[in-house]
């Protein structure tokens, strides 16, 4: 599941170091995210560190002093987003200039990490590259760059940088929602043959229980009913337990269901060859841990994803789900799909298409293949037309689409528990998720947010459901 645009409000240098611009103490930082959950995820972490230096969020980009861009260089398109918007930003920068008011630019994230020098080469109005290994020194370089330097910091840290990174007061906790992610895993030893994450990321990384448990509780005193646990392979976390024992990633999430007031678990995303007999027993033992799973296959064919490194069969993956699916009947079952990745042949592609039938999916993501320099995919030479690509990509979109559909279709009748998240368009009407994941609209005016009701689903739009009140909380 992506994001490809999400601004977040951050809170920006040392307020007496910097100067109050309106006669506050404060200055105004404006975050936009790009790419992933876990990109949300930094991108808040970032902004409680500028917080603890006096940096308060705008929503207005134009009132800000700072502006930040979170990266994200899983696609081609992606990383030139961030070039275009630089562009507008430098304009943006020299008419502040002109009515004297001052306004620091910053790119952070994977972009950050994979072309360093390359941005300030480009983008001369940059002042801070920070890669997504060392946003915990933005403060630091944010001080050096008013000095007049500009700071391009993308070496990995040797520092672990959750441990200098401030976890927000319970009453920004409040103001954020009630559900929440928490990164527990960063990195990737995969080595996928299309993916530049282990370039920009860096090796898996596992944070500490007792880290994870610290900020977990910490969530769930600010409000927080459902955490997400992220990481770029979440379910290859590893760590140990209280008395020193090997603890898998299963065996976290039954730790973390121990919290008092935490409702709802999630993760995401996983890769199969880590889904272990511990995980699955989580899903069968644990009510707290939602009926949902995102595990990308990315093809059908064995030949593609041997070509692509995953290291596991169509067959493998399929006697997987099926395992899953004997452990936890209701789940709802998530997934990715690359088309025209080089050599796929029409052949290839059906067998993607086979898999997808026999997985029946309640989502997915679906991508045309794009290259990135510095992967193994990206000298292959039997690369795929882009109007094949495109003709693939239409046909395979088009029957994950009925899946979800279909899906949605399914539940209409179900009696469901929701997580009542955000009011909706019409007055007295909320909005919460279903365990599946599913948006749903249900007239409420009883229940408050942060509220778990039981509902009926009535019916179903594009992208939700329609529900009914059952019951009303205590």
């Amino acid at each position: 599941m992506t994001k490809d645009s999400l601004t977040l409000d951050a809170p920006a240098t040392d307020a007496s170091q910097l100067g109050p611009r309106d006669g506050s103490n404060s200055r105004k930082v404006f975050i936009k995210t790009y790419g992933c959950q876990m990109n949300v995820y930094d991108s808040t972490r970032m902004s409680d560190a500028l917080s603890r230096d006096g940096y308060e969020p705008t929503e207005d980009m134009e009132e800000a002093d700072l502006v930040l861009l979170n990266t994200c260089h899983i696609r081609e398109k992606a990383a030139e987003k961030v070039y275009s918007a630089l562009g507008r930003l430098r304009e943006m920068k020299k008419r502040k200039a002109a009515d004297g008011r001052e306004m620091m630019i910053g790119v952070t994230g994977c972009v950050a990490q994979a072309e360093g020098e390359e941005i300030l080469r480009r983008a001369p109005a940059v002042d801070v590259v920070i890669g997504p290994q060392t946003y915990h020194r933005l403060p630091d370089a944010l001080r050096r760059a008013k000095e007049g330097q500009r700071v391009v910091d993308t070496e990995y840290a040797i520092e672990d940088k959750f441990e200098h990174l401030p976890i927000a007061e319970k009453t920004k906790i409040r103001a954020r929602g009630v559900t929440a992610f928490l990164t527990v895993q960063e990195g990737c030893d995969k080595f996928c043959t299309y993916c530049v994450v282990p370039y920009t990321r860096g090796s898996e990384v596992s944070r500490p229980v007792s880290q994870i448990v610290e900020e977990a509780e910490k969530l769930v005193d600010g409000g927080v009913r459902e955490i997400t646990l992220l990481g770029q392979n979440v379910n290859a976390w590893h760590g140990l337990g209280p008395t020193g024992e090997a603890w898998s990633f299963g065996d976290l999430l039954y730790r973390l269901a121990e919290i008092p007031g935490l409702a709802r678990l999630r993760y995401t995303t996983s890769h199969p060859r880590d889904m272990d007999d511990r995980l699955i027993g989580a899903h069968r033992d644990l009510r707290t841990l939602m009926p949902y799973l995102h595990l990308p296959v990315q093809a059908g064919s064995d030949r593609i994803l041997k070509a692509m490194n995953r290291r596991h069969t169509a067959a493998e993956y399929l006697t997987l789900i099926e395992k899953i699916r004997t452990a936890r009947p209701d789940i709802a079952l998530s997934g990715d799909f690359i088309v025209g990745f080089p050599g796929e042949t029409d052949q290839d592609f059906e067998d993607t298409l086979k898999l997808i039938e026999e997985v029946n999916y309640a989502q997915a993501f679906s991508f045309k293949y794009s290259t990135r320099p510095g992967t193994p995919g990206a000298e292959l030479k039997d690369q795929v037309p882009e109007e094949v690509k495109t003709e693939r990509l239409e046909r395979l979109q088009a029957l994950l689409l009925r899946q979800q559909h279909a899906f949605a279709e399914a539940c209409v009748g179900k009696t469901v528990d929701i997580l009542l998240e955000k009011p909706g368009r019409m007055p007295g009407q909320l909005i919460g998720r279903s365990p599946w994941l599913q948006s749903v609209n249900v007239d409420a005016k009883a229940s408050q947010i942060g509220d778990i009701i039981n509902v009926r689903i009535t019916g179903t739009s594009t992208n939700s459901l329609f529900a009914e009140l059952l019951q009303v909380p205590a």
